[in-house]
């Protein structure tokens, strides 16, 4: 009966192994090298450094991350500290702010020149505003004009104690000073429109202000479309 000879794998030759190796060594290095990059910056001291990663010196200043064939991949900021954060982010607020600002000061004056196209309307406006407080002042002095009527009357009564205003009755001194508290109040109901008055003239000068560029725009935009 014939024995089975146990088979020998044939071990390749060392030429062979040789060049596998380098071809494994060329293909990494090769893949490395597509995907490495260059990092580059300029330090404290003006010096421009360069490595194959991060650099730590530039860590507070912006680098630049390059390909290998010397364009710019991308731009690494600076890292910020908690502080520098923490201002940042304040900075973008308060310039969010300023912005949302001005958008609702230029809604603000495209609401007020729907309302006033021109200088006339405008004027119209506060004439109407100022009237409006006048008449309550109209009123005021109407009814001062009626308490010094009354004034007059109690003060005649008075003349009966005028050599002892202490014997006169109870009723007429509290006459007399209701009276000169009533006046007291509307003179300051006056002084209070007056100075709702001065508000009103200074709310509409600040208007009047605003409006004028738009006024004059609308204008000559008028003038342009007519010369058309």
């Amino acid at each position: 009966m014939n024995r089975l000879l146990p088979r020998f794998a044939i071990a390749p030759s060392a030429s062979a192994v040789r060049g596998l190796t380098a071809a494994c060594v060329l293909a990494v290095s090769g893949g490395a090298a597509l995907a490495q990059s260059i990092y580059t910056c300029v330090d404290a001291q003006g010096r421009r450094l360069t490595s194959d990663r991060p650099i730590m010196a530039c860590i507070d200043r912006e680098q630049r991350e390059l390909n290998s064939s010397g364009t710019t991949r991308r731009v690494i900021q600076p890292t910020m500290t908690a502080a520098e954060r923490e201002a940042r982010d304040a900075r973008e607020r308060d310039a969010a702010i300023e912005r949302q600002r001005a958008q609702n000061m230029v809604r603000r004056d495209q609401a007020l020149a729907t309302r006033y196209p021109d200088k006339a309307a405008h004027d119209a406006g506060r004439k109407e505003a100022l009237a409006q407080t006048q008449s309550v002042v109209d009123a005021a002095n109407a009814r001062i004009a009626e308490l010094l009527a009354e004034r007059k009357t109690l003060d005649e009564e008075m003349e009966f104690y005028k050599k002892d205003r202490s014997k006169a009755p109870a009723k007429l001194r509290r006459g007399i000073e209701d009276n000169a508290q009533a006046v007291e109040a509307q003179q300051r109901a006056i002084a209070g429109q007056q100075d709702e008055r001065n508000r009103i003239n200074a709310r509409f000068d600040e208007e009047a202000a605003r409006l004028k560029p738009l006024w004059q725009a609308k204008a000559a935009d008028a003038a342009t479309a007519v010369k058309r």
